[in-house]
Parts: C-alpha cells; structure tokens; sequence
C-alpha cells in the first residue's frame, strides 16, 4: 500500500504510444481516473481466493473447530488482502497500462489462484507451502513492476522503490516461518510477519509519497467490497438450495434468507451512503483507511461463512448448537457495522444521535445472537431499521439547515 498526499510529478509518459513505456507516476489531479478492466479482472480472481478460505471456515465453525478455523482464516485472508492492496495502491500511482504491464498483472493473478489451491490445505493440514508458493508468485511480480518503477525514477522517487523492492523480498523470506517453524510458534510468526509488512510502507515512503489518485482509490474499495458482498450472497443462495434439495425445510430456512438479504443489503447501503474519496488527502487518514480495510473485507465474507453455517445447523448437518450458529452470522455483521463507522460514517454525522446509531446497531444485532432460530432474522431487521434511522435523521439535518439558511439574514 501507498499513502501519502505529496502532489505528484507532472508525467505524461504512461500516455504516449508503443508496447513497452516508461513506468512513471501519474497525477493524482488526473481528471476521469476509473478502474480499467484489468483492474476489475483482477479483483474478480482475487474472490476465487476469498471463497475459498470462506468454505473452509465453514467447515472448521460447522464442525465445532471455530478457534482454529478463525485463526487460519485470519492469516489467509491478510496474505489475500495484502496482496490485493499493494497492487491496488501501486497501480493507481504508476499503472501505464503497457505490454509488460498486462503480463506482470496476470503473473500476479497465477499467484492468487496457486494460493487459492492451497487454503484447504493449509486449514485442514496446516500446511501453508502451496498458500507461501502462491505468495512467492504475487509478490516477485510486484517486485518487478517496483524495479521497473525504479528504473524510470531518480532521486528519492527510486529510493523509494528500492525501498520497496527491499522490502517485499524481506517479507517474503520471513513468510518461511510458516513452514520452517514448529505449529505452536506459526500465530506468532504470523503476527510478527504482520507488524513488519505494514511498517514496509511506512518506511518506503519517508523518502518519497507515491502519487495515488484518492477518487480512483475510493472507486478501487468501494468495487471490491461489491465484489465480496456478491460472493456472500452467492454462498448463502447455495447453502439454502442445497439444504433444500435434499430435505424440506422452508420453514427454518426462509428466516435465515431473509435477515441474509436484509444484512446485505443494509451493508451495501451503509457502506456507500458517503462519498469518502475527499477524506482521503491526508497521509495519515489515508493509512488508517486502507488498512482498517482488512476488517470490512473480511467480516463482509465472514458474514456468508456464517449464513452458511447457519443454514447448515438449521437442517441438522453442522454439530454446533444454534447459539453458535446466530453467532457465526451475527458477530461479523457487528464488526462490519463498527469498522464502516469508524472509517467512513462518523467524519460525515452531525450529533450524538447521528454518531450512535451504527454503533448501537452493532451492540443490538450482537443482542440478537441469542434470539435461537431468529437470531439472523431478527439481526437483519435490525439492519434495515438502522439504514431507516440513519436516513431520516440525515434528512431532518439537512431540511433544519436549509431552513436556518432561510432565515439568516443577508450577509
């Protein structure tokens, strides 16, 4: 990841013509930035990856093994995002759409796909070699795209991506931990391994800022989350229409649908109610942003491991009892809730009332864990009175300020 608010260099060269280009920075006041295709294509491979290591938390939960399973899904899903993220904040700054560029860009997406092949592996034998040799791929292409970067630039422009380069190389040396070191000590190579990545930028980026572009970045977010809430709907319609077609049982599944939906629903609302493209000119608020992240990605495809598993206690197939089961559902959507609040809605609500509505959203859906087999329902509900609230109270401000505009005398 890369984040800063220095202005960028004036370059054109990712304009001009050929097979192979320089890979200078862009400008971050660049008009018209989007998502180009390779960009949506490679998200979309990344979520090959995310299913998969939501299936297996599926089984662990189901199963009775939650500790280990959210565990081992944790560190999947930060190699997964990781990724993800340093591609995507690389790419707004220096994607020139190239030859070499593309092909780079697919040797990345062979790397999450080699990683995807090896999550049931690493959950149910924690054997992290296939998930380590996917890393390997991803991470020496985004080595070359930062030598090339490298190439182009000179001054504190190429020490910062050495600096990166340098980086990304330890890390992945370090990432044999897992496979080199006894099972007990692996979490804790996992949380060093954790802290040292996230200090990579931080460090590449005292010698210069990368010239990320804040609505093309805002646009990059905002289209994976869609993603993954589409992957969460697509696992719990498959839950339910297999429970379905091998026994009837309508009755406690429709619940389960339904507060589903609803849940996702509210979270689509919830997360793009706000434009947060203009809070993201600030160095520091852009870190906590892109990092915080990590959480709304993952708790957004936990929350389909947990309807899954929900539907999969309902028809008597997973050995957990339903508390568990409401929880598998619940507890995601309540960090989902508080991690949106946190990073986006609370720079945009104006008093009390408006601050505590999905905080208190997110302490009453934890509530309703212990509804028994309405537990999904009732947090769906929850969900959209939330969405309802939080409109209303948003046009009451507004209609209040219009009027108090009215009124004002003339300067």
């Amino acid at each position: 990841m890369t984040s800063s608010s220095a202005p960028a260099p004036a370059s054109g060269a990712h304009k001009s013509r050929g097979p192979l280009r320089p890979l200078t920075a862009r400008r971050r006041d660049e008009a018209h930035r989007v998502s180009s295709p390779l960009e949506l294509f490679f998200d979309l491979c990344f979520v090959v990856a995310i299913a998969q290591a939501g299936v297996q938390l599926v089984h662990a939960v189901a199963e009775g093994h939650a500790g280990h399973g959210i565990l081992n899904y944790a560190m999947v899903f930060f190699a997964i995002w990781w990724a993800w993220m340093n591609f995507t904040w690389f790419a707004s700054a220096y994607d020139n759409d190239d030859a070499l560029y593309r092909v780079v860009t697919l040797v990345q997406i062979a790397g999450v796909l080699v990683l995807a092949a090896g999550v049931s592996r690493a959950f149910e034998h924690h054997d992290f070699l296939v998930v380590w040799l996917g890393y390997v791929i991803m991470r020496l292409a985004m080595v070359a795209q930062w030598l090339r970067a490298a190439r182009s630039a000179e001054g504190p422009e190429r020490t910062m991506a050495l600096r990166y380069v340098g980086g990304v190389l330890l890390c992945q040396v370090g990432w044999l931990g897992l496979i080199l070191l006894p099972e007990p000590a692996r979490p804790w190579v996992f949380l060093v391994m954790v802290i040292v990545e996230l200090s990579v930028p931080l460090y590449a980026e005292k010698a210069r800022a990368t010239s990320w572009h804040p609505h093309h970045i805002a646009e990059r977010y905002g289209l994976f989350t869609i993603i993954v809430l589409g992957e969460t709907i697509a696992a719990a319609t498959v839950a339910v229409k297999s429970a379905l077609d091998e026994q009837d049982a309508l009755g406690e599944l429709l619940p389960i649908a339904a507060g589903g939906l609803l849940i996702v629903f509210a979270a689509w609302w919830i997360y793009f109610v706000v434009p947060i493209h203009g809070h993201l000119r600030s160095s520091r608020q852009a870190f906590l942003w892109g990092y915080g992240h990590y959480l709304i990605f993952a708790s957004t495809a936990a929350i389909g491991a947990g309807l899954e598993v929900a539907v999969e206690q309902a028809v008597g197939k997973a050995h957990i009892s339903t508390l568990s089961a409401s929880a598998a559902v619940t507890l995601p959507t309540a960090l989902y809730l508080l991690t949106v609040w946190a990073l986006h809605s609370r720079h945009f609500k104006v008093g009390i009332s408006q601050q505590l509505v999905l905080p208190g959203t997110a302490l009453v859906v934890v509530c309703c864990t212990f509804l028994g087999e309405w537990a999904v329902l009732a947090a769906g509900l929850v969900c959209a009175a939330s969405v309802v609230v939080g409109v209303t109270l948003t046009t009451r401000t507004v209609s209040s300020g219009r009027r108090t505009n009215a009124t004002a005398p003339a300067a």
